[in-house]
């Protein structure tokens, strides 16, 4: 109950105090907040974690495709062979608009 209550406090002041600071205050944090997400460091770190999460994903798809591939139903086992041999044949074009770089 004292999570709670202290939850709803805080969305109370921060409730009022948005309202308080307005329209200004608001446009003021957005620019702030575009700016930050167009800093090429910012950008180049997004890009890397990115990159590494993909690394990750593949590794941890053929570790699971290897262990489990004997017990799945024939139809998911043949689509896990189909993306392993996709994925054999070197990186795929990126669907989300990013440099595999």
């Amino acid at each position: 109950m004292r999570y709670r209550l202290t939850f709803v406090a805080g969305v109370v002041l921060g409730y009022v105090l948005g309202t308080r600071a307005g329209r200004e205050r608001y446009e003021q944090l957005k620019k702030s907040a575009q700016q930050f997400a167009q800093n090429p460091a910012v950008r180049n770190t997004a890009e890397t974690a990115a990159q590494q999460s993909r690394e990750f994903a593949g590794k941890a798809y053929h570790v699971v495709s290897d262990k489990v591939g004997d017990r799945v139903p024939d139809s998911v086992a043949q689509r896990v062979r189909t993306l392993r041999e996709r994925t054999a044949h070197g990186p795929a074009e990126d669907d989300w608009g990013t440099s595999n770089t």
